[in-house]
């Protein structure tokens, strides 16, 4: 079809271009799409030929064509645009190839089989069992979800995995301030979910150390009175006690943990989150503490006077980077340390993906190398997927001050926003359940929002944006599909009238079906771009695409009512196929796919 048209014709104009520079070692011809349908379909570019050849690309272009016109050549349309050489195809007369293997791949359809074999490990999410999930955990849980499903679809076995980070002086903060303060509330006394019962506590010790940092800029000689109680200090002494196994630091630590990770596992459920293996720090850092002895040993660490162990990363440009605290306690590099390496002794992967924001850019590039240090080839197949922060339109969340975006709380909100949509326009019976429709309109509404962006960028969540049913959202296409279902479930009721009518591709002859006919072809290669480059956003801008042409085409042109019958099924079974590879994408990015709305 179109892409082994291409293809063909790709070969055809590297032949003649290697005759016409009388070399056959010429740069590989590049394939695009022109900008405007009446330029073609496809569009070679001419500028890599110009030095060799002493011509200016247009002049090459105009060459080659006329070439090429006087021999056989693959099917297609010869036009030079610019320093373009175009082609423009038949597309109607492609129609039912398309068409057909669309129908028959159906849910499948959009798959390659680029990374066939490969075991590849995906880390997402990584929370802290300090506080709940928020904003910024559910862009990274929607990039994770989003690229293993990408991975998945582009024909790797991919596990999806999570840390959580259970221990650590941030996680005694929260215990501390629990011990001082809690006065022995639990969250079933208050009626609070776990993970906010015990982020509520992490935000009381922050507020601990402002009033305790205003006490010293008062009486700066407060720090010599006996009574005095830095908040930190004891934070650290906590951490101490936690790693020497003492029984009542460690009896808090198990009943607080129990408390965050019931309700986090409630708010993945809620948001259609999973994983197939979870991975605890506090069962990690020991290895990694392993790892760091190992490395001593081998002469790449060195322990300094002070008895921290460091590594020198002179030679990535970077300056020494503690491993071991002088006092022994870990760090996080520590403990990733053993986690990677337990990893790959689990499941022997050939890659990992850490999805972590661009703020541990630093951390990976350090991690990654030291791991090449201790001998691990397979460290060469470790990736960061580094992503932009997400703000407000306000700006910036601080954990620690309580002013982050509660993930539970969004969701509930996007929901009630949803469902007052439906309401308003009188859609109750239509949708059925209408608090179902309403999450999964919200689900749509936020995935589609997180990973319409680049990874790499940093954005602004809007919620009220976000919810919106036009513009480039999540619930716009989800209204689009529903249209779209509307549409068929009238042609299947209407199957007798169209009974023994014949497709015929060549009815399809304006710019909108041939724009869609192009899109539903085009899929696989978009799926492929989207997984190997691991971007959700490649998939997104496709969607709306699709949706923006049809919402134009249903406009102006009758379906089930076109001028003849035969016309009429050439356009049921065009929008069918549409539909396919709009649900299908729906699936890669986690909008949930919704007849009515």
């Amino acid at each position: 079809m179109l892409n082994e048209l291409k293809n063909e014709w790709k070969s055809a104009i590297e032949r003649e271009l290697r005759d016409y520079l009388k070399s056959d070692a010429i740069p590989e011809l590049g394939i695009g799409v022109p900008p405007k349908s009446e330029m073609g379909d496809a569009a070679f570019p001419m500028f890599a030929y110009a030095k060799a050849a002493g011509k200016a690309p247009a002049l090459i272009a105009k060459d080659i064509m006329t070439s090429l016109s006087e021999k056989d050549h693959p099917e297609g349309e010869m036009l030079v645009a610019g320093p373009y050489l175009n082609i423009r195809f038949d597309i109607p007369s492609l129609a039912d190839g398309i068409l057909s293997e669309t129908e028959r791949k159906c849910d499948s359809y959009g798959s390659v089989n680029d990374l066939d074999g490969k075991k590849i490990m995906v880390e997402f999410s990584c929370p802290n069992t300090n506080k709940p999930l928020h904003l910024g955990h559910m862009r990274n849980d929607s990039l994770g979800e989003s690229v293993s499903s990408l991975l998945k679809a582009a024909g790797a076995e991919v596990m999806k995995v999570n840390l959580i980070n259970n221990r650590g002086v941030h996680i005694c903060k929260s215990m501390l301030a629990y011990k001082l303060f809690g006065n022995g509330e639990t969250p079933e006394s208050t009626g609070e979910k776990g993970d906010h019962f015990v982020g509520r506590y992490y935000v009381r010790f922050a507020n601990w150390e402002k009033e305790v940092e205003k006490q010293k800029e008062d009486n700066p000689d407060i720090i010599n009175d006996p009574s005095f109680v830095d908040p930190d200090t004891e934070a650290q002494k906590m951490l101490r006690l936690w790693e020497a196994g003492d029984e009542e630091t460690r009896a808090l630590w198990e009943k607080m943990n129990s408390w965050t990770l019931s309700g986090l596992s409630e708010s993945y459920r809620n948001m259609g989150i999973s994983f197939d293996k979870l991975y605890y720090e506090s069962e990690t850092y020991k290895l990694g503490r392993s790892e760091v002895m190992k490395g001593l040993e081998l002469g790449v660490f060195k322990k300094e006077e002070d008895g921290s162990v460091q590594v020198d990363l002179a030679p990535i440009g970077l300056d020494k980077k503690v491993l071991l605290r002088r006092d022994g306690t870990t760090l996080y590099m520590t403990q990733d340390l053993g986690t990677a390496v337990k990893r790959h002794e689990d499941w022997p992967f050939d890659s990992l993906i850490y999805v972590v924001a661009s703020e541990q850019n630093y951390h990976f590039k350090v991690l990654f190398y030291v791991l090449s240090l201790l001998g691990y080839k397979w460290a060469e197949e470790l990736h960061h997927l580094s992503y932009g922060m997400v703000n407000l339109p306000e700006g910036k969340m601080k954990s620690r001050e309580g002013t982050v975006v509660d993930a539970d709380d969004l969701l509930a909100e996007l929901t009630e926003l949803a469902k007052n949509e439906i309401e308003s326009k009188g859609r109750e019976e239509a949708v059925g359940d209408v608090q179902e429709t309403a999450r999964k309109i919200a689900l749509g509404a936020l995935n589609y929002y997180l990973l319409a962006v680049q990874p790499q960028h940093d954005m602004v969540f809007d919620p009220k944006k976000s919810i919106s049913f036009n513009g480039n959202t999540g619930p716009y296409l989800q209204y689009t599909c529903a249209r779209i279902s509307s549409i068929l479930r009238k042609a299947d009721e209407a199957s007798e009238e169209f009974g023994g009518v014949p497709f015929d591709g060549f009815l399809l002859v304006n710019d909108d079906e041939k724009a869609m006919l192009k899109a539903i072809e085009a899929f696989p290669e978009t799926v492929r771009k989207a997984a190997l480059t691991y971007d959700p956003s490649v998939i997104a801008s496709y969607l709306y695409e699709n949706a923006k042409t049809f919402s134009h085409y249903y406009h102006d042109n009758q379906i089930l009512k076109a001028e003849t019958k035969a016309l009429a099924v050439a356009r049921i079974r065009l929008i069918k196929a549409l539909r396919t590879v709009m649900r299908n994408g729906f699936a890669l990015i986690g909008v949930p796919y919704l007849e009515s709305m």
